[in-house]
């Protein structure tokens, strides 16, 4: 099977697998953990902030990011499409009594001044007040689109002036960055909280980070620990994802080589699926026509290759490190037929 879910499927490789073992560690509960200790910091300072704190998951570190900016009974607003909306299970209304309001994108691209006309910092007694906004890059939904750095820069101006909060889903902002070659600070610092993910396409097997003032890791950090989140020798889980941004960054270029190509495949079967112009990264989004994206994804598991549904005529694929180029290119040309005869 060429497996094509997601970049969460990656393994570790033998050299992770040697750091992971060679790590040094301590209980991080009480803060004694050197390896993640520095690796917190590395982070942080990767991304211009003062503090970092490292989470089981991508969906904790936007948990917590967005609980340190919203109080109960404001809002966050985010694209209609944003993972934090899609796909962490009600997870900041259900825990943290929050509300959202969604602007809608077709490609995931936000726009400052429908975010501007959207925000109501004070709105009375009446109404939720907005006490942050929530941008991804690259957007998951939106087919892995980088959101352009100057379109971030108005976002963040916007969000300033206003008095209100912004927290960047970055889970795959490695994968903007290589694409871009824009500083990983110069992504950083426009926000209030960042969190990024180490266990997609770089490769490690558990792990993303939240960076913010030293003010708001402290405090997310108990807020960690009340959710169930606390660690204790988790240098074993710094070490893989240290291994990976040191070993594993560069080579994202190559997943987004494989995704152009299956891409390509596709289009020169069924032109209506893909919009070519639109794969940036490792994400390639498929409208299915008229067969439902659940037949679909049937189909091509039958014939080898795996995929999944992100709405009714929409599948997805996501290149990684654990499939190769010659991988993308075969299931390229299946899915193409498969779309092509529907």
């Amino acid at each position: 099977m060429i497996d094509l879910r997601s970049d969460t499927l990656t393994r570790p490789t033998p050299g992770m697998r040697a750091a992971l073992a060679a790590a040094e560690v301590g209980d991080d509960v009480y803060g004694e953990d050197a390896t993640l200790n520095a690796f917190q910091q590395r982070v942080a300072a990767l991304l211009g902030h003062e503090a970092g704190l490292f989470t089981p998951s991508g969906s904790m570190a936007n948990l917590l990011g967005v609980w340190t900016l919203v109080a109960p009974g404001q809002e966050v607003v985010c694209d209609v499409r944003a993972h934090i909306a899609r796909a962490e299970m009600g997870a900041h209304a259900a825990l943290h009594g929050l509300t959202m309001r969604t602007w809608d994108s077709a490609d995931g691209i936000a726009d400052a001044a429908r975010i501007a006309d959207l925000i109501t910092p004070d709105a009375g007694p009446y109404l939720v007040s907005t006490a942050a906004v929530a941008l991804e890059n690259t957007h998951n939904f939106g087919g892995g689109t980088v959101q352009p750095l100057d379109v971030l820069a108005g976002i963040s101006a916007v969000c300033r002036d206003a008095g209100v909060g912004l927290h960047l889903d970055g889970a795959r902002l490695w994968n903007a960055h290589v694409v871009t070659g824009v500083p990983l600070v110069e992504y950083g610092r426009l926000f209030d909280t960042v969190s990024v993910c180490f266990s997609k396409g770089l490769g490690a097997p558990v792990g993303s980070m939240l960076v913010g003032s030293a003010e708001a890791i402290a405090r997310a950090r108990v807020q960690r620990k009340r959710l169930g989140g606390g660690m204790r020798q988790a240098g074993i889980l710094a070490a893989a994802a240290e291994y990976a941004l040191d070993h594993q960054l560069s080579r994202l270029v190559e997943d987004h080589a494989a995704a152009a190509g299956f891409a390509v495949e596709v289009a020169a079967a069924a032109p209506g699926a893909v919009d070519l112009a639109a794969v940036q990264t490792n994400i390639v989004v498929l409208d299915t026509g008229s067969s439902p994206a659940a037949e679909v994804v049937g189909r091509a598991r039958d014939a080898g290759v795996l995929l999944s549904a992100v709405g009714p005529r929409t599948v997805r694929a996501v290149t990684h490190l654990d499939v190769t180029a010659e991988d993308c290119v075969a299931a390229g040309r299946v899915v193409g037929g498969l779309l092509g005869a529907s």
